[in-house]
């Protein structure tokens, strides 16, 4: 069976502009620069990295929430960059996205019933006292009570919160929902409950997921696949077990050092990169990450290295590997 989406070369670049009268471009910040990456139904892919590496802006170019400079995006063998205006508002029945502020997300002024009917009745999925009955059994899905349909957004916590972004994404029965960092602005605490709701609801609504965050540990626990993000490219992919216990990338490798152990007796090697980050502002030639590898020779400061698999669907950016 070939893949639920398929992304191939996608590119995001934004002109950079100076000067408040004659607006002068200065140059060009490469948000997104040649990533492909495959998502296979049922199946979670964990798209992690830095702030700032492009992971958020390139899953809102496959929902064309913003349009890619470049690229192929196909969802379902359907070219979703060939679709006009009224096409994709059709398909993002199928995609939906679960946002990183639960507290901005949400419209301030609407209850939490007219919040998540919305995209119910802009899609026609149903009408009349079955959209009350749907909210409901939404509201109870995701772990909230029926009569907090009645309540505006300001009066939940940010988990519950979350959760009503969860319901509203939920309401139009997608395929693919992607979660751009979800926990991120949520107490630890609270950050496992919602992971653990959302594993409960992949495996009920048969969805599919990409799972945009900073925090390995996070992914860990929810991703079947792992690709990681570098400056606006994929730096690797793996199975998330080969990923962990078989990483190639230096980066890679210094992520995973940098994630703290629950075991004070337990002596871990923390893997500390010398070197500021390149901007992102017209990077130069090669790898970008030469100037703070430790292996980096002088291919790395010509040539960008291509992601290349070097067994098991394990893939590598890496001249040394």
């Amino acid at each position: 069976m070939g893949p639920l989406l398929e992304v191939k070369n996608l590119k995001k670049h934004f002109s950079v502009n100076k000067g408040s009268i004659f607006n002068k471009n200065v140059g060009t910040l490469k948000a997104v620069d040649d990533v492909s990456f495959e998502v296979y139904k049922g199946e979670t892919l964990g798209l992690v990295g830095e702030s700032g590496c492009g992971k958020s802006t390139a899953g809102r170019c496959i929902l064309r929430l913003i349009e890619p400079t470049e690229g192929e995006i196909s969802f379902e063998g359907r070219d979703l960059r060939a679709l006009n205006a009224k096409d994709i508002r059709r398909a993002r029945k199928d995609l939906q996205m679960v946002f990183q502020d639960p507290y901005a997300s949400l419209n301030p002024r609407m209850k939490v019933r007219d919040i998540i009917s919305e995209p119910i009745l802009l899609h026609g999925i149903t009408r009349g006292r079955e959209v009350q009955n749907r909210v409901a059994k939404l509201l109870d899905v995701v772990g909230l009570a029926p009569y907090h349909a009645d309540r505006y957004a300001h009066e939940f916590s940010g988990g519950q919160r979350q959760r009503i972004g969860i319901a509203r994404a939920l309401a139009v029965e997608p395929k693919l929902v992607v979660c751009d960092e979800p926990v991120s602005a949520l107490d630890v605490s609270i950050q496992a409950q919602v992971i653990n709701l959302m594993e409960d609801l992949q495996r009920e609504f048969d969805l599919t997921f990409i799972f945009i965050a900073h925090d390995l540990s996070v992914v860990h626990h929810i991703s079947d696949r792992v690709a990681v993000m570098y400056l606006g490219r994929v730096v690797e992919i793996a199975g998330y077990s080969e990923l962990y216990k078989n990483s190639q990338h230096p980066y890679t490798k210094a992520l995973l050092s940098a994630i703290p152990v629950a075991n004070p007796k337990l002596k871990k090697e923390r893997i500390v990169l010398k070197g500021d980050v390149m901007s992102p502002i017209d990077l130069p030639p090669g790898c970008n990450f030469h100037n703070r590898c430790p292996h980096a020779a002088a291919v790395c400061k010509e040539t960008a290295p291509v992601l290349k698999d070097i067994g098991n669907g394990h893939k590598v950016a890496c001249h040394m590997i």
